[in-house]
This record gives structure tokens, C-alpha cells and sequence, in this order.
């Protein structure tokens, strides 16, 4: 398959054009920076707004998968929200009029969204988990802080962007992704990793808000999965089954990485500690409980599918990286 990957250069990005590229495929990847990738891996130049020569790329590819937008690990100033809101926007409404003017447009558009579309777990009476088909998209929960608010909308009107463009011969998935854990430098698994080694991975707030997460390996095989799959489309959880509280999801990690003690923080403490890592607090304190009804119920297995396990295997992994003293992910 040819297979366009806007966004393609960051992690998610990485471990996945790494493995399109390695079962035979033809990866172009769009971004606004030209690097040295991996063979079988090209490189377009734009800038994520407006149409140019990338959008030729499009014209006869198989498929294209959208995982441009700004790092949400950040402060969540006015700033920093209006570029996660507009990088994810532009981008989206681009790749689309890039389908739509098409003489043979591809036949699949996967777009990266996100679980946090969905409410705080925590606000919901019942004590289910989110899926496709119950799911409650938030935007109205009481007592949660305005910023969290403003990433539900995000999420939603990236989700609005893909749905209003006009590509009536493209079938179009929104991927509502969880916490992608990988073992490369920079990423959440690294963080929190960090933070078990130095004996800081204890219960955040209580540590009863949910987690949910799924193993890269996982989030790639849904990927292919999907690329695959031509009677599913809409919203679809990319998420292992297995959501976890946060305070059991650092209990595995300090067991994996051999730290069996941690020191628990206040809710005032993690505000301090994300202020001096320049991130927010939303990714500890928002409870986010999805589960991947969709791709469960169209026969994918997960490799992963409870913590404990791909815990062991991402430490393992880590581990590996650290002895060959592998770089950050590109």
C-alpha cells in the first residue's frame, strides 16, 4: 500500500511508519521539517495549513493517517491551547480538501482523535466505562476546571472537521486514542517511568481516577487493523481493555522496575510538580475509563490487554534502550 502519514515524524508517528515501512508498504510522511527517516520512508514538506505540492501524494494513495497536532504535554496556557486547537484543526480541514480535489483519492482516512473527548469518569453515576455506543462526550461535567473543558472541545471539533469534508469515495475513521506507552525517550511511559525510579510514582490525589492506555505495539496493530477493515468507520477506541486506577497502574510500574516504595502526592503537589515539568495536570487528574467496544467487537485481539503485563514488557524494553544508550524518538 502507499500510505500518506501527516505528523508522521513524532513518536505515535515513529513506531508507526517504522512498521509500515518494515511489512513492504510505501510511507510518506508530511511535516513541516525535512529529516533522514528509515528506509522505505519519504518525506514531503508542509506546513500543515495550506494546500501545496504534498497534497499530489494524496492523488492514487491507499490510505492516509493524520497524526499531526501539537504535543499536549505543555502547559495548558490560553497560548498553548489555541495551537493544539489550531494545529489539529488546520490540519484536519487540509487533509481533506487534499482528498477532496483528488482524481483518485485513497480509499481510507484515519485521523487521530483522542479518548479525553469523553467525560470524566469520575462525574459518571453508573461507574461504567466509556465505548462508541454509551459513551458520554464531556463538555459539561460539574466542578471540573475550565482548561479541561477546552480539551473536550478540541478533541470535538477536531472529530467535526473530519466528518464535514466532502469525500464521498473516502472512508473516514476517527481514532479515539488513548494513553500511547512506548519505551523510546520523551514519552509518557518515560515520564512516569521516571518518576517510579526516583520513588515519586505513588498515588496522585488518592490515585482512584482511571487511566486508560494502550501498548504502541497495540496501537499499531489497530492502526493496520483498521487500514484493513473497509466496513468500519466513524469513531472507533484505540485503547487496551483494561483501564486502570492510577494509584494500580504506578503500583505495576515501581514492581516492574523493581521500586516496590513511592511517596503519594496531594492534589496541590502535583500542580507544583507538573508547573516545574512544564505539563499539566489534567494527564494525572482526569479520570479517563474507555473501552475499545468496537475494535472488540470486529474480532481484533490485543497483543497487551492488561497492564501488569505490557508494564513488564515496556520495562524490559526501557531497559534495552538504556544499555545501547539508544537516542530520543525522533
Amino acid at each position: 500500500m502507499k500510505i500518506i502519514i501527516p505528523g508522521g515524524t513524532g513518536q505515535v508517528g515513529g513506531i508507526l511508519r517504522r512498521s509500515l515501512a518494515a511489512r513492504g508498504d510505501d510511507v510518506v510522511v508530511l511535516s513541516r521539517r525535512p529529516e533522514q527517516l528509515e528506509p522505505g520512508v519519504r518525506h514531503a514538506v508542509w506546513d500543515g495549513r495550506t494546500l501545496g505540492p504534498w497534497a499530489a501524494e494524496l492523488d492514487g494513495a491507499d490510505a492516509v493517517v493524520n497524526l499531526a497536532g501539537r504535543t499536549v504535554s505543555c502547559r495548558y496556557t490560553d497560548a498553548n491551547l489555541r495551537q493544539m486547537m489550531s494545529s489539529r484543526v488546520d490540519s484536519t480541514r487540509i487533509v481533506g480538501e487534499a482528498i477532496a480535489r483528488a482524481e483518485r483519492p485513497p480509499a481510507t482516512w484515519l485521523q487521530m482523535s483522542t479518548a479525553t473527548i469523553y467525560a470524566d469518569a469520575g462525574a459518571r453515576p453508573d461507574d461504567r466505562p466509556h465505548d462508541e455506543a454509551g459513551g458520554i462526550i464531556g463538555g459539561e461535567e460539574p466542578d471540573v476546571p475550565l482548561y479541561w473543558e477546552y480539551s473536550v472541545r478540541i478533541a470535538r471539533r477536531w472529530e467535526e472537521t473530519q466528518a464535514m469534508a466532502h469525500t464521498p469515495a473516502t472512508r473516514k475513521v476517527s481514532l479515539r486514542t488513548a494513553m500511547v506507552m512506548t519505551p523510546d525517550r520523551g514519552g509518557v511511559f518515560d515520564y512516569l517511568s521516571w518518576m517510579a525510579r526516583l520513588g515519586l510514582g505513588g498515588a496522585v490525589a488518592g490515585g482512584r481516577q482511571y487511566v486508560s492506555w494502550v501498548h504502541g505495539d497495540d496501537f499499531v496493530r489497530a492502526a493496520e487493523f483498521l487500514l484493513a477493515r473497509a466496513d468500519l468507520d466513524g469513531p472507533v477506541i484505540v485503547a487496551a481493555p483494561d483501564p486502570v486506577e492510577q494509584r494500580d497502574l504506578m503500583r505495576s510500574l515501581r514492581t516492574a522496575w523493581g521500586r516496590p516504595f513511592a511517596l503519594p502526592a496531594t492534589r496541590l503537589m502535583a500542580e507544583v510538580g507538573a508547573f516545574a515539568l512544564r505539563t499539566d495536570t489534567e494527564l494525572l487528574l482526569k479520570s479517563r475509563r474507555v473501552v475499545p467496544g468496537r475494535l472488540l467487537d470486529a474480532g481484533f485481539t490485543f497483543a497487551h490487554p492488561t497492564w501488569d503485563d505490557a508494564a513488564r514488557d515496556l520495562v524490559q524494553r526501557a531497559r534495552g534502550e538504556r544499555r545501547r544508550g539508544a537516542p530520543a524518538a525522533a
